[in-house]
């Protein structure tokens, strides 16, 4: 059944599916989403949680249907999840998790399965299917930037705040889309405004002009130019800083896919401008992305691609590799001159 995530609280205080599928490209709904079942699975008595991760090069999914299928010596309920990322289910996944669905019953194990977003034919498959007749599915969209006022606007309403118009318009121009961003910007602007309900562009420049994540937009800026020293010198700055490497991780993946859907666009005869229009770019970002579309190949975006694959398995431990260091071969990659 299809639940929205709006709709998953509601959802959850009535009842608990034995399968949920996550899917989507804005982390902070989806981690949001996810959590939000954890705590309905512990409440329900899921006191063990095993996690498998499926993008990893180490996973098999018969250790998933082992796990799947034996007895846990701790609790009578465990919450078993598979994040599966860009990968593919494949024959093998296809088959292990049919096979799940159906065997599995209310009241026993819940499966949590999360996912980058599915294309026509996953979602044509017959896993998803089945995941669909017992189970839950939530897939998230991004917000728009024509929404993401909105949303911001709304998310401080919930924490008692309110906001001027121009500081809202200020908050939104620096997340960019970054929810996650803009989530952490609001804990910080309810410790700044104090008793003062009513943030002003003041306020927000307080207390998230001088934040470490702006050098991380610069960071994109910076990747975008093709300057790889310069890229190289602000990715050292930040990690000193202590910026995770997830955060950048995250905006050199929102910039490289955006390129590849662009350069795919325009290499299929779409305007660029049209293509930029269509994908949401901001008109104060298209030149930057507009001249970082002209000057890549679409094999040194492809190669990026796997980098950032690389990049995602060091940072969550999956591969022995510094993500920095990969972060750096990105950068040297999308030169101007390569």
């Amino acid at each position: 059944m299809q639940i929205y995530p709006n709709k998953l609280a509601q959802h959850l205080s009535s009842s608990l599916l034995p399968v949920y599928l996550v899917s989507g490209e804005e982390p902070l709904q989806i981690q949001e989403c996810c959590d939000a079942i954890r705590q309905a699975a512990r409440k329900q008595g899921c006191e063990e949680r095993i996690v498998h991760h499926a993008d990893s090069g180490s996973f098999n999914w018969d250790d998933f249907s082992a796990d799947s299928n034996a007895l846990s010596l701790f609790a009578s309920q465990r919450l078993i999840e598979v994040r599966l990322g860009k990968q593919k289910a494949g024959k093998d996944g296809s088959a292990a998790l049919v096979e799940y669905c159906e065997r599995c019953e209310p009241g026993t194990d819940i499966l949590l399965i999360t996912t980058d977003k599915l294309d026509k034919a996953t979602l044509n498959s017959k896993w998803v299917k089945q995941i669909d007749s017992v189970g839950g599915m939530l897939r998230i969209w991004p917000v728009e930037p024509a929404q993401l006022p909105n949303w911001i606007d709304q998310r401080l309403r919930q924490a008692g705040l309110s906001i001027e118009s121009d500081a809202l318009k200020l908050l939104s121009e620096r997340v960019e889309g970054n929810l996650l961003a803009a989530a952490q910007d609001i804990e910080k602007l309810k410790l700044y405004a104090g008793n003062n309900s009513a943030i002003d562009v003041t306020t927000v420049q307080e207390a998230v002009a001088d934040s470490a994540r702006f050098n991380v937009y610069d960071l994109a800026d910076s990747l975008l130019s093709g300057d790889a020293e310069h890229c190289i010198r602000m990715l050292r700055g930040v990690r000193d800083e202590g910026t995770d490497a997830a955060a950048v991780h995250w905006v050199f993946r929102k910039e490289i896919l955006l390129l590849v859907d662009l350069k795919t666009a325009t290499n299929e005869g779409t305007n660029p401008t049209q293509a930029m229009q269509r994908f949401g770019i901001w008109k104060n970002r298209q030149h930057p992305v507009g001249s970082a579309v002209k000057r890549l190949s679409a094999k040194r975006l492809e190669r990026a691609t796997s980098q950032l694959a690389d990049a995602d398995q060091a940072f969550k431990g999956a591969k022995h590799d510094d993500p920095w260091r990969i972060f750096e071969q990105i950068a040297v990659n999308l030169k101007t001159h390569p």
